[in-house]
């Protein structure tokens, strides 16, 4: 019963997660898929692209929350059906998973970033404290989002080791942090070469939303 358990809260993380909340926002707000414009990725800083702050800012929230959400509801009403660490680290890791390939939108997921610090926050919150603040300060001497990301994802992993030590939330935070990294592939590629946006760049081909059939 307990595995049953177990595998029903990682289904059901992992569903949560692959609500991209990019192109749900988007679409409620009227503007373009954020699938269709800048790097392509639905995401917060893809949607800060097309210059509607809210938009990114709602994203970002609602992506952080449906990481932090499984991982709070299993230690919060885990304990009597046995659901521990164990499971906390593996529905943090689902839902990570589900964004990054959410099955409700073709498995075109994001990069993972605002999802990760959801369940960080949840798992460890001094951990998703220290790799948040290791994201600022990078983002702010070197205004760039990706290069925040990629280094914040490779340090969590150390941060969680050195500090707290071995266990399920360690390997979660590794897979996480590993994953990021390799999301962010084509990223490193144009920091290499200069061509990444900074933040806040808007992206020259984000167009308004087409109207629907039958409308002006």
């Amino acid at each position: 019963m307990e595995t049953l358990t177990v595998f029903a809260a990682a289904v059901a993380a992992y569903l949560i997660g692959s609500l991209s909340f990019a192109v749900i926002v988007s679409r409620v707000m009227g503007l373009s898929d954020p699938r269709s414009y800048g790097s392509g990725n639905p995401g917060a800083t893809n949607v800060l692209r097309s210059g509607n702050k809210l938009a990114a800012v709602l994203t970002l929230l609602f992506d952080a929350l449906k990481g932090w959400l499984p991982v709070f509801l299993v230690e919060r009403f885990g304990g009597p059906l046995g659901l521990g660490e164990g499971t906390m680290a593996l529905v943090g890791l689902a839902a990570f998973l589900g964004h990054l390939w959410p099955v409700f939108f073709r498995f075109h997921g994001g990069k993972g970033v605002a999802t990760a610090a959801g369940v960080l926050l949840a798992l460890n919150p001094w951990l998703g404290l220290a790799t948040l603040a290791t994201w600022v300060v990078i983002a702010v001497f070197f205004r760039y989002s990706s290069l925040a990301a990629i280094v914040a994802g490779f340090f969590a992993p150390f941060y969680q080791l050195l500090i707290w030590g071995a266990g399920p939330t360690a390997l979660a935070v590794a897979v996480m942090g590993g994953l990021l990294v390799w999301r962010h592939g084509p990223n490193i590629r144009k920091l290499m070469a200069g061509t990444e946006s900074k933040l806040g760049q808007k992206a020259p081909a984000a167009p308004a939303a087409a109207p629907k059939k039958g409308h002006p």
